[in-house]
């Protein structure tokens, strides 16, 4: 009775981050997310407190954190902290999914690719989730060169994730690809050929509705490849857009914000 009793908790809990999750996406007013998120972040601390083998709330905590991380605080060190503690859990979500997986972090790449070799399609969510937290860790460290050198493992993570599942998160999987492939320099590694591929299906994929990935495209690929023609015309069509999508309004009305700051600065830049 009391194990049934505790199952049906942790599935309010699950359910309940969840929620969180679609409220949190679906919010118009991102100053309200960052002003109200920090207490939900510790909310879905004392989750995992409570359930330290749950993949799911490992998971939340994971996605909530480095979101947070990346997008709400400008400050370095606190940046450096939640990032810190998104991979954590990251790490720990998929350890729990499957034990092969315990301490992947530390191996070299070869053993990297032989541990993601061996995971099957129930560690999907947890695999991704681990690219996502890693991701963040990479941007808040990017004067890092040793966080910047952990990017093959990343991709590595996430071409494993469409292996095993191609619709999981397909859309979020090619946007992360395409800025993983753009975010450096073609005469550092970058290989925009595939980034760009990338960014299309995304586009395609999204049926427009994401509009961070235009503005991404705009950032790293037009940018980095001065075509001043393509960047304005992504920008504009994200300014002109609705924002209002069902788990993308979040994301769309900071994109807005953020693509109208590249459109007002583009005369300077290019």
């Amino acid at each position: 009775m009391l194990t049934a009793c505790s199952a049906v908790m942790q599935s309010a809990t699950n359910n309940m981050a969840a929620n969180l999750s679609a409220a949190i996406m679906n919010q118009d007013d991102p100053e309200t997310v960052r002003d109200g998120a920090p207490a939900y972040l510790l909310m879905l601390d004392s989750f995992v407190e409570g359930a330290p083998d749950d993949a799911a709330m490992l998971g939340a905590a994971a996605e909530l954190y480095a979101a947070y991380g990346v997008i709400f605080v400008v400050d370095p060190q606190r940046a450096d902290r939640l990032t810190s503690r998104a991979l954590g859990y990251g790490q720990r979500a998929l350890c729990v999914s499957n034990h092969k997986a315990c301490g992947i972090e530390a191996l070299t790449f070869k053993e990297f690719e032989f541990v993601l070799g061996s995971l099957v399609e129930r560690d999907v969510g947890s695999l991704f989730t681990l690219g996502l937290s890693w991701i963040a860790y990479i941007k808040a460290h990017s004067g890092d060169w040793g966080a910047l050198a952990k990017l093959p493992r990343v991709v590595a993570v996430l071409h494993r994730v469409q292996q095993l599942d191609g619709h999981y998160k397909a859309v979020q999987v090619e946007h992360f690809l395409a800025v993983l492939n753009t975010i450096r320099p073609p005469a550092l590694g970058g290989n925009f050929t595939a980034g760009k591929r990338h960014f299309e299906r995304a586009l395609a994929m999204s049926n427009g509705k994401d509009l961070s990935i235009s503005v991404d495209y705009a950032r790293y690929y037009a940018r980095t490849l001065y075509d001043r023609e393509l960047h304005d015309s992504l920008l504009e069509k994200v300014t002109a857009a609705q924002p209002v999508q069902n788990g993308y309004t979040l994301f769309n009305t900071l994109a807005q914000r953020e693509a109208q700051e590249l459109l007002d600065a583009a005369d300077d830049y290019f």
